[in-house]
This record gives structure tokens, sequence and C-alpha cells, in this order.
């Protein structure tokens, strides 16, 4: 299947170092009972976007696509290949922005990553009740843990002061997320809060990775958007895809396999190879700033002691 149904996004803005203090923003909007749900009503524009994506997940899923099983058994990859695929994820950008607007275009970039431990904190709008908001944050923790353990950085959920917000929202409280926004993350951009209020429906989920200006380029904050609309499977490929990238992998490539950084959607969770990206990404033998150039002979050397033998020899 074409990937037209998806454009994942990720960009590093540059900010001034005061505009990058994290605050800690209310739910959107609060509710009278936190978590309740209750009585709200969704838009027919919302439950529109609800029955397209039930729809979309189905036929993907009847196509053998989404698999949650990591490819272990029919996807072997060599370090060669793990090296390659690393490059083009975490050294290339998939987005730019030109103009007001992010465009895609593939360009170089230096390697980024987190510095300071990654606490990601979600943000539910009235449109999530609250037993779906007990599964999204049941997701949420377990996965931090995973990617913990994956990068060999530290990666937490936290009810409050987080430093990478997860927001699960409808289309109407997309629409008027800008107050939200401007809360977490002082000094953002009024293009990249465009992006957001006005997704596509094209668009399945998006995140925005914030970067100190004129300093080596360590993530200071990030932004994950997830429609409320999609349904469970969806809904998880999504957090999985886009935490993992604002953690330092923003491109995806059509020969990473297997691989969610992959828009051919053949796999919807980490798999066992995306989990070697990140701990290349944070092995302490690399550093925020490298180019392809510069990190690409310690990154062959990494990879082929996570495969565990010579670049020609399959994992």
């Amino acid at each position: 299947m074409q990937h037209a149904a998806r454009y994942l996004l990720i960009c590093a803005v540059a900010l001034g170092l005061s505009a990058c203090m994290v605050q800690t923003g209310p739910q959107i909007p609060p509710p009278a009972d936190p978590g309740d749900g209750a009585g709200y009503t969704h838009s027919p524009e919302s439950a529109a976007l609800a029955r397209y994506y039930a729809n979309i997940e189905a036929r993907l899923i009847a196509d053998g696509l989404l698999r949650a099983d990591g490819g272990v058994a029919d996807a072997p990859y060599t370090a060669e290949m793990l090296a390659a695929n690393f490059e083009r994820i975490a050294l290339y950008d998939e987005y730019t922005l030109s103009g007001g607007r992010f465009i895609q275009r593939e360009t170089p970039a230096q390697l980024r990553r987190w510095e300071a431990p990654v606490q990601l904190q979600a943000h539910f709008g009235a449109s999530v009740d609250r037993l779906q908001q007990a599964e999204d944050l049941s997701i949420l923790s377990t996965y931090a843990r995973r990617l913990s353990r994956a990068s060999g950085h530290p990666i937490i959920t936290v009810p409050e002061g987080g430093n990478f917000h997860v927001l699960y929202l409808d289309r109407d409280e997309q629409r008027g997320a800008g107050d939200l926004l401007r809360r977490l993350v002082p000094g953002i951009g009024q293009e990249t809060i465009d992006e957001i209020e006005t997704m596509p429906r094209s668009t399945f989920c998006a995140v925005f990775a914030f970067s100190e200006h004129g300093a080596r380029p360590v993530y200071l904050t990030a932004i994950a958007v997830i429609r409320s609309e999609h349904p469970s499977l969806l809904r998880r490929s999504c957090v999985h895809e886009e935490v993992a990238q604002g953690l330092g992998l923003p491109n995806d490539s059509a020969r990473a396999r297997p691989s969610i950084f992959n828009d051919d959607e053949e796999f919807s969770l980490l798999t066992p190879h995306d989990e070697a990206l990140l701990r290349i990404l944070y092995d302490p033998r690399l550093t925020p700033g490298l180019t392809p150039e510069a990190a690409r002979p310690m990154v062959r050397s990494i990879a082929e002691e996570l495969v565990g033998g010579a670049s020609d020899a399959p994992v």
C-alpha cells in the first residue's frame, strides 16, 4: 500500500534557551471531573474521522500489515544494514521548514538526542474518557520502560512537570490547542502551532522536538500529538513511532526492515531492530552534533557489536 495515508512529522526547532523552559499545562480543556469524559459530544467531523481510521486499521490488518511480531522470524538484517538504516533514520531529516511551512525534503542532519532524563507526560482532552485514559497511561508507562532499557537512557512517565508531552486530542481539541502549546513550550513558533491545529486527516500523528538555539543539538522538550479518534492498534502504533522519533530518530527509510521507521506500515510496534537503533543513538561513543560522515565509522563498529559479528552476519 502506498503511504499516502500517513506523513510522520518531526522537526527540530531552534529556540532561545529561556524559551525552552518547560511549564506544566492543564488538561485540555480541564474537565469538571478530571478523567470522566462524561457529557462530551464528538462533532460530526470527529465522528467521521473515527470511522475513517477504523476502516484504515481494518484494511491494513487484512492486508497483513500493522504486524506486532517484530519480524524476527522472517526479516533478518546484518550489521551493515543496521548501520545504514541508522544513518538514514537518525542523521537525515524528513521535513524542513521553508516559508513558514514544513515541507517534505530529506536533508543531512546532525546527531540529536536527549541528555536530560526524558519525562513523558500525558495530556488528555475531554474527548478521552476515563477508561481510555487508564489504558493510554498503562501503554505509555510500559513503553517508557522498554525505551529506557533499549536506549540505556532514563525515560519515565510523570503525572506533571514533564519535558516530553504526549497529547491525546480529537479534531476539535487539536484545532484549539494553541494556548496549551504555548504553555508547554514558551516561544513555540506559530508555524508549529499551525501544523498541529490544521493537521489533515492524512497525518495520523506527529511529533515536534525542540532544541536549544546556538548550542549542541540536544533536545530540551518535545510534543507528540495522538488523535483520540484512532482505534486501539493505530493509537498504540502512533505512540510507539512518535515517542521513539522524538528521542532522536527523525527520519523514515524505505529500506529499513523490520522497522516502524518505514512508511510501508508493515510493522505497528517497535521492533528489536528499532531497539538496536536506539542503543546506537545513545551509545556514549557518539555525541550530539556529529554529521553523517563523522559518525559513520563508529556507527558501523557499534552495529557490529550489537549484531554479534562481522557486518555480513544476519541477525
